[in-house]
């Protein structure tokens, strides 16, 4: 039990309506003179105008700052343990991301240096780096699986993000990316099988994971991949997530939207039959992770095409070692306002109440509304669009979860 509290500042702006919010509904509004009141278990009783508050604020100014939800990155590779900044100098050199993964750099590498790092090790490395979101507004994440490439190792990255996701001062919710790269002395047929008839299964009854994930790529899995793992997700009741047309058109946000799979992220080769099915999807969110397009110097998606269609989308950092090292939401949300041209209130949806239903949070976080947690971010300018107009300027006084203070500082 924590102690109830209230905060104030020159406005509020928050999505609200059912999730995830999609076309006419994807703007955030904004509250004038505005208040947030929660209980002493964490709860949001109230959230709007000040002067309807239940009992005096003692976080904020009513002249100045702004209050808006905890950011949600639903596209997180941790745990992983080391950089691999020798790969973007060689990049810069002409050396492209399929040379790199072919040499057994990459995902390869990344695995490598997790097998040989002890747990602890990996989750000092990792405490770090969720401190640092905390401070750039995280408040909720997705941590996943993917670098271990063998069904025990991958258990055991599982094991190392619910060991991290106690040590955070976020939700974390865990995502077994089953296939993520073919493991050496296998064929892609026997790691899927590998995958759907050991590994998922042995998640599921030892409750590592929250979601399962596919690389669908022609360096990685297929479509008929896509469809077996699926089918082992479905039978261990965790939802799907896919890797969808990054390097190339490959068909997989189609493939995503018929499954019901949850998200299909990436999409910089999203063909218009995929912008038109996720523009009628019900249940998938299209992911756009504009710091691996930008660090990629990727095509960037049909961000605009998906949004006359009427897709929902969400903005996340693919925060991993090789191709975004980026794990501060702010940053991404800038770059998805100036590379896709997201206005700045759809892009604060797109990074809170979208990527919350994402990984099934949405009913407890992601919008400032009573009845849901209170984490949020007191910001210090009073409008939203100061994040994405200073990219690389820290725009976050306070991160709060649960109504507490976890990161930053306060304005009394």
């Amino acid at each position: 039990m924590g102690e109830r509290g209230a905060a104030v500042a020159a406005a509020l702006v928050t999505a609200s309506g059912p999730l995830p919010a999609r076309g006419a509904a994807a703007p955030a509004a904004a509250v004038p003179d505005a208040g947030l009141a929660w209980d002493d278990e964490g709860m949001i009783v109230y959230a709007g105008p000040s002067s309807g508050l239940p009992w005096p604020a003692r976080v904020g100014s009513p002249e100045t700052g702004c209050l808006v939800p905890g950011f949600v990155d639903c596209h997180v590779h941790l745990p992983f343990f080391g950089w691999r900044s020798d790969e973007f100098e060689a990049r810069l050199r002409g050396v492209s991301y399929r040379e790199l993964h072919g040499e057994e750099g990459g995902i390869f590498r990344s695995s490598r240096m997790l097998a040989e790092a002890p747990d602890e090790r990996v989750l000092a490395f990792c405490q770090r780096l969720v401190a640092e979101m905390a401070a750039s507004g995280t408040t909720a994440l997705e941590l996943k699986t993917g670098y271990g490439l063998s069904v025990e190792a991958e258990l055991r990255q599982a094991r190392l993000a619910r060991a991290l996701a106690e040590r955070a001062p976020q939700t974390c919710t865990v995502t077994l990316l089953a296939c993520h790269a073919v493991p050496k002395g296998l064929s892609r047929a026997e790691w899927v099988a590998a995958a759907c008839e050991e590994l998922i299964p042995a998640a599921a009854a030892e409750e590592l994971a929250d979601a399962v994930d596919v690389y669908v790529e022609d360096i990685a899995f297929s479509l008929e991949d896509l469809e077996r793992v699926a089918e082992a997700a479905a039978a261990a009741r965790l939802p799907l997530r896919v890797h969808a047309d990054q390097l190339g058109p490959s068909a997989a946000a189609e493939a995503a939207v018929r499954l019901g799979a949850r998200s299909a992220d990436h999409l910089n080769h999203l063909s218009r039959d995929g912008v038109e099915a996720l523009g009628a999807a019900e249940a998938t969110v299209a992911g756009l992770l504009p710091a691996s397009t930008f660090f990629l110097r990727a095509p960037a998606p049909p961000v605009a095409a998906l949004r006359e269609a009427g897709a929902a989308i969400a903005i996340a950092t693919d925060f991993n070692p090789g191709t975004s090292p980026v794990c501060s939401m702010p940053e991404a949300i800038a770059m998805a306002c100036t590379v896709y041209g997201l206005e700045p209130l759809v892009a604060l949806t797109a990074s809170t109440a979208n990527p919350a239903w994402v990984l099934g949070l949405g009913d407890r976080l992601g919008t400032l509304e009573p009845g849901k947690r209170a984490d949020f971010l007191l910001l210090e300018e009073a409008g939203f669009a100061q994040v994405p107009y200073r990219p690389g300027h820290d725009p976050v006084v306070a991160t709060f979860v649960g109504g507490r203070h976890v990161a930053g500082r306060v304005l009394h």
